[in-house]
């Protein structure tokens, strides 16, 4: 027997079209009314679960850092070279993409030029900052890179430089790199294979 799927909770809905809204048109562009248009819900409700628009895009930030994290964990739980355990960021991107439907660039990186410092959203860019810069030296010295350092800030560069690419192409029809993920991870296993070689 078949199970029938549970009915969103109303904060699940506002999280929902917040995500949506946030992502699609950018957090200072989305306004609370057009959250709860798409989400079908009152102001109160949104009141009794969030503190406020800054506390829904907190928990916008919280919520994709989770997703992504969840498939990162995914991938890496996948491979165990070591070669293919660096490069692992880079098919957990295009997973994470084919699976939210992402189409542009970075929700986190669009978040940072929007948010002030004070803003409690920040915390969950730091967490993504964190989880990408530590993984990435602790990925680098498992596979024994002279320099993991060095290697980590390297694949970090790639990684931002695949985000950038996707926005550029997301507003620029005709934009010279129709895969900048592809062309990224290519260019990191390059560079993964001349660290490595020389360890």
């Amino acid at each position: 027997m078949s199970r029938t799927p549970a009915t969103p909770t109303a904060r699940q809905r506002l999280l929902s079209a917040a995500s949506e809204l946030f992502y699609e048109s950018g957090i200072a562009a989305t306004g609370v009314d057009a959250v709860l248009g798409r989400a079908g819900v009152s102001p109160a409700t949104m009141y009794a679960h969030f503190a406020g628009k800054d506390g829904l895009v907190a928990a916008y930030l919280e919520e994709r850092h989770r997703r992504w994290r969840e498939v990162w964990d995914e991938v890496l739980a996948e491979e165990g070279d070591h070669r293919e355990r660096l490069l692992s960021v880079f098919e957990a991107l295009a997973r994470y993409r084919r699976r939210t439907g992402d189409r542009r660039g970075c929700g986190f990186q669009a978040a940072a030029t929007e948010l002030p410092a004070d803003h409690p959203g920040q915390v969950w860019l730091t967490a993504d900052t964190i989880l990408l810069s530590g993984r990435l030296l602790e990925l680098a010295r498992a596979a024994g890179a002279d320099r993991p350092d060095e290697l980590a800030a390297d694949l970090l560069l790639l990684y931002d430089g695949a985000l950038a690419g996707l926005a550029r192409r997301a507003t620029t029809p005709g934009a010279l790199d129709e895969d900048p993920v592809g062309r990224a991870r290519a260019t990191a296993r390059t560079v993964v294979d001349a660290r490595l070689a020389g360890r």
